[in-house]
């Protein structure tokens, strides 16, 4: 019997005209596999509610949901720092055209059970649970037992403030880590595979992991995951193995075009949001990316891939993915290869155990590097 394929996407925003041209390029990939998760960035709504506290995403058009569903795109995680942006007006809209269109969720609702149980996806007679946290704030988005809003995982401020996505976020709080611990450990119960997305890290800086990334991924492996999937940065990170299990710290876009990020706009707090990042991260947008204006080496992109096997074997892998100017992503073609070097050497450089990458057609397969300390 042939392995399932999943592919795992980063970031998803589709706030601008066209939805299907900007997953055209990577749609034969997405076509061809058996499951793909992506992690819905910011809710789908025409709802104009703005949730005070960080910087608001708008809405995208809820019909561009559709175009996800035409793509093959059948999971989607949700909870992250920008899913409340508009309010439980924007959520509830979003949930409802997640629904209509028959991709699963999980990570956002309107308690915080809704938002902590698991997408439970059937795939060739088995059953693929999904579960996601918001690791970076702000808590303002967090669900509660009467309260709509995401999954969370509280992450500790170094000044003591509230968790927030431009705070240092350093200490993991252990009765978060434990609640999710405990979802997981229940997930496994349920399911054949368990997959955690965690929206976490630091944005728009190459290589960079933050202090709790790699142990929170790795209390994740032990409660029962077979697969973590980063998101949040923007920017593609390193990959590793924990405990024979595939951590992807960071998937970077998996289709953002947007004009939320242009300095020239009416929206007062995104525009001078647009011009203080450039200065807190130390980069400049490419003028090339009107749509997708994020540090330069965020066009090196890739799509996590997971074979995974009758007898409960996983491998895992990645296809290199370009962006193309304005922001859409394409499979790498003569690139792959240079930015198959590239997501390794971003691993190295943030202290990740090399790996050795083996090309299977448009695949980077990922294994433990020999050289590697057991």
């Amino acid at each position: 019997m042939a392995p399932n394929e999943i592919l795992l996407l980063g970031d998803l925003i589709l706030d601008v005209p066209d939805p299907d041209h900007w997953l055209a390029g990577i749609a034969p990939l997405t076509h061809a596999a058996d499951l793909v998760i992506g992690h819905l960035e910011v809710p789908y709504t025409a709802s104009e509610e703005e949730m005070p506290g960080d910087v608001p995403a708008p809405g995208a058009n809820p019909a561009h949901l559709d175009a996800l569903a035409r793509a093959g795109i059948g999971a989607v995680s949700m909870a992250g720092n920008h899913m409340m942006d508009c309010g439980v007006p924007g959520l509830t809209e979003t949930i409802g055209g997640l629904d209509r269109n028959g991709i699963a969720h999980a990570g956002a609702g309107m308690t915080l059970a809704e938002a902590r149980a698991p997408a439970l996806i059937p795939l060739g007679g088995r059953i693929v649970a999904l579960l996601s946290y918001d690791c970076v704030g702000p808590e303002l988005c967090w669900a509660a037992a009467d309260k709509p809003g995401c999954a969370y995982v509280n992450v500790l401020a170094s000044d003591g403030g509230p968790s927030r996505p431009q705070a240092e976020l350093v200490e993991i709080d252990p009765a978060s880590q434990s609640l999710m611990e405990a979802d997981i450990a229940a997930a496994r119960e349920r399911a054949d595979l368990v997959v955690v997305a965690l929206h976490k890290g630091i944005t728009h800086r190459p290589a960079e992991l933050a202090a709790y990334e790699r142990p929170l991924a790795t209390a994740a492996i032990r409660a029962g995951a077979d697969v973590v999937a980063g998101h949040h940065a923007h920017i593609a990170r390193g990959i590793e193995l924990i405990e024979g299990r595939p951590v992807f710290h960071g998937l970077g876009n998996g289709c953002v075009v947007t004009h939320a990020l242009a300095p020239a706009q009416d929206h007062p707090a995104r525009a001078e949001w647009a011009e203080r990042r450039k200065r807190m991260f130390g980069f400049e947008p490419d003028p090339a990316y009107p749509l997708a204006p994020f540090h330069p080496e965020a066009v090196n992109g890739m799509i996590g891939r997971l074979l995974w096997h009758e007898d409960g074997r996983i491998e895992a892998g990645f296809v290199p993915v370009w962006f193309e100017p304005p922001g859409r992503p394409v499979p790498a073609g003569d690139r792959a290869k240079a930015i198959a070097a590239y997501i390794a050497a971003i691993g190295e450089q943030a202290g990740l155990p090399p790996l050795d990458l083996r090309r299977e057609g448009v695949v980077w397969a990922v294994s433990p590097s020999s050289s590697s300390d057991p």
